[in-house]
């Protein structure tokens, strides 16, 4: 299926691995122009050398913590006529409750919020003036099913659909969509990580404490695994292309059944 994506410019926040990595790899891969960005140079470059080289897609790489207003204006000025921006950038951190200070809260609302905010902000205007746009945020299962071991980052998670539905009703009756994205538990580069670290800490298998996760952690979930960043970026490739044009103000999720409802 042609996505017809050749000619669009993306912003893809905090794409230098894990489900942003795919995003922007599949994006390139359609034929869309894409900028990576990261925190560091080292990382941006790297990630950018490997798209192009497996898909031939035009990329540009932007290194900065797009979490900061200067940086967030900075890449807008760099790469002008952005149409598509998927918010992806985030982090997240098990803590109990009663250990999280007002900093942590305020810290995972500033870099899972307002990033996304402070870039959609910045690049409507030109969406508006060309009457065609894309914008994503990439929430979580964890935005309906807060998860106790880390309610402040459920808490970002649960704003970013509102962010995206009252966006979405902003731009009503124009050719612009803003849909948020609920992926599931997904073996990014951090949850592998701790998981791996987890197997090892217990003396067990990956496969062991994937299993217990499902058992005991996400038992609603159906397909009993971690999803892929694959998985996650072929559904925001299909949402940002022309194809997607009467899907918009939506909270679509590829969350692998965990959320325990039908619509």
């Amino acid at each position: 299926m042609d996505l017809q994506l050749k000619g669009k410019t993306a912003l893809v926040s905090g794409s230098t691995a894990g489900i942003g990595y795919a995003i922007a790899h599949t994006l390139a891969r359609e034929g869309a122009n894409v900028i990576v960005n990261g925190r560091t140079q080292a990382s941006v470059d790297e990630a950018a050398e490997r798209i192009r080289s497996e898909t031939n897609g035009t990329v540009q790489g932007y290194a900065g913590d797009l979490s900061k207003p200067d940086a967030a204006n900075e890449v807008i000025q760099r790469h002008p006529g952005i149409n598509i921006l998927v918010n992806n950038l985030g982090i997240f951190e098990p803590k109990a409750f009663e250990d999280i200070p007002d900093e942590d809260w305020l810290r995972f609302f500033d870099v899972n919020v307002l990033s996304g905010v402070r870039l959609a902000r910045l690049v409507l205007p030109e969406m508006k003036r060309t009457n065609w746009g894309r914008i994503i945020f990439i929430s979580s299962e964890s935005a309906v099913q807060i998860p106790t071991e880390m309610i402040h980052y459920g808490m970002t998670k649960t704003a970013q659909l509102a962010v995206s539905r009252g966006l979405a009703e902003s731009v009503a009756g124009t050719g612009i969509t803003v849909n948020s994205i609920l992926p599931g538990p997904t073996k990014s580069r951090g949850v592998g990580d701790f998981v791996e670290d987890m197997a090892r800490a217990s003396d067990k298998t990956f496969e062991q404490v994937e299993a217990e996760f499902f058992d005991h952690v996400r038992p609603t979930s159906l397909i009993k695994r971690f999803g892929t960043p694959q998985e996650v970026a072929s559904l925001v490739a299909y949402v940002v292309s022309p194809l997607a044009s009467a899907t918009t103000g939506a909270a679509l999720r590829v969350d692998g059944g965990v959320i325990k409802s039908a619509f």
